[in-house]
């Protein structure tokens, strides 16, 4: 058996035809094992080149499975947190409740080193894949599985392993669209201060334009803002919360992450016993439209949610008529989301380890500035506690300030030498976060228009 490592690893590591493994017949699950028609073998030329596709070096089929090449970047994260809870704790196992083809149950098998990896899915016809994959990895390791298969309904074997007081350090759920009904059971099969990998997709909900769907899955209703895609964020791990206090779990998240292809919305909760002392980061986010500012507001704090700019507008008015008018068009302009995650979106020394990781592993640094480099230094960023929630987009800025768009990096260059935080966002290309107020950031986008006039 040839031992690989994330860092040996290449597109020629594994034995052109890999032998399927006979399963432990003491086995606890339900396994799908080889399959013995011809048919069901991998396929290979006349030149011993699988027909398979590769990711970090590893080989694998897709058959007729649901597959997206750009969602590497998520498995890459993933497995980047399995390994740092393996190397911390000395023991992994993985449950993949939505494994697809089961690629990333075969990456968490070799690059994290799982002990076991329980690679799960709905779909009969794809357990004849999943397998050929997973058996380029021994099925076992002297009396203890290495892996098995299952083809059952997620929130079924989630619940089953619960039963069963079979507990796992990860769950990986890749769902579609905006399904959280696999949170309750994921949370009960976990150990506590396990890792728990959630997913949504659904980028309309997000996006305010779906306020019922958001508030059934998630129990958020989310109105349109200009942040739309960190809400999504914010709606998925404020609906983990919501479900994880229910049970009396209270869940930290140590990354999260978006992408445009899908839109894909990625989130790493750590899960522990214990509510969330007093809401703390659990409440109501709002936008004005009529001067762009956002504000955080607690549960206590319902009712009583206005605009600082309703204050500047209003003093000096002696009519009561006259403030009357002002308060109506102030409150029409005030939008409000919720209840949504307020806090910080990841654990600074956490991805900090990830980013060292990937360094080790050479998927990152020594100036290879790849994809995965740049995201993880701008989470890393992000995750300043001075930052506030939700980003600003320079667009909006300069149609505000009535200038041309500027330079990104003039304005965090300025905001910086004025002793504000700020950072690139991942979410949005030409945004920043910062803690600058978009009053603030105005006055800057016309003082860098005017120094641009003035050469």
């Amino acid at each position: 058996m040839i031992t690989l490592t994330p860092k040996t690893l290449s597109p020629f590591s594994f034995l052109c035809n890999p032998i399927p493994k006979h399963q432990n017949q003491n086995s606890k699950y339900t396994i799908v094992t080889q399959y013995s028609d011809s048919s069901s073998k991998p396929t290979f030329n006349s030149n011993c080149e699988s027909e398979f596709q590769t990711e970090r070096g590893l080989k694998f089929d897709i058959g007729e499975t649901f597959f997206r090449h750009e969602s590497a970047t998520g498995r890459d994260l993933g497995v980047l947190a399995a390994a740092l809870y393996k190397r911390s704790k000395d023991k992994l196992r993985v449950l993949d409740a939505l494994c697809g083809c089961g690629i990333r149950s075969l990456r968490y098998l070799i690059e994290a080193e799982a002990d076991f990896v329980l690679a799960n899915d709905a779909n009969d016809d794809n357990g004849k894949v999943i397998t050929e994959n997973l058996s380029q990895v021994e099925s076992s390791s002297g009396d203890d599985p290495r892996w098995a298969v299952t083809l059952l309904d997620a929130n079924r074997i989630m619940t089953e392993c619960y039963l069963k007081r079979d507990f796992f350090d990860l769950i990986d759920i890749d769902s579609f669209g905006s399904d959280s009904s696999f949170l309750r059971s994921a949370i009960n099969a976990l150990k506590l201060d396990g890792l728990l990998y959630v997913t949504s997709t659904d980028g309309f909900s997000s996006g305010g334009r779906r306020p019922q769907q958001t508030l059934a899955a998630y129990g958020a209703y989310v109105r349109p803002m200009p942040y739309s895609n960190e809400l999504g964020l914010r709606m998925l791990i404020g609906g983990a919360v919501r479900v994880a206090s229910v049970l009396g779990y209270r869940v930290t998240p140590l990354f999260s992450y978006y992408s445009y292809h899908g839109p894909i919305f990625r989130v790493m909760l750590r899960v522990n016993r214990g509510k969330l002392p007093d809401n703390r980061n659990y409440g109501f986010i709002s936008y004005c439209h009529n001067c762009g500012s956002s504000q955080e507001y607690s549960w206590a704090e319902l009712g009583r949610m206005s605009c600082p700019c309703s204050d500047s507008k209003v003093q000096g008015c002696v009519s009561s008529l006259k403030f009357a008018l002002i308060h109506v068009v102030v409150s029409k302009s005030l939008v409000v989301s919720g209840p949504l995650w307020t806090g910080p979106l990841h654990d600074t020394v956490y991805i900090t380890e990830m980013l060292h990781l990937a360094e080790e592993w050479g998927w990152a640094g020594s100036g290879s500035r790849t994809d995965l480099d740049k995201l993880l230094n701008q989470m890393v960023a992000e995750s300043d506690p001075r930052l506030p929630f939700g980003y600003t987009k320079l667009d909006e800025v300069a149609s505000r300030a009535k200038v041309n768009s500027p330079p990104l990096r003039a304005v965090m260059s300025t905001l910086e030498k004025e002793g504000y935080a700020a950072s690139r966002s991942h979410i949005e290309s030409n945004a920043i976060k910062t803690n600058c107020s978009m009053a603030g950031c105005i006055r800057i986008a016309k003082q860098l228009q005017q120094c641009s006039s003035a050469e």
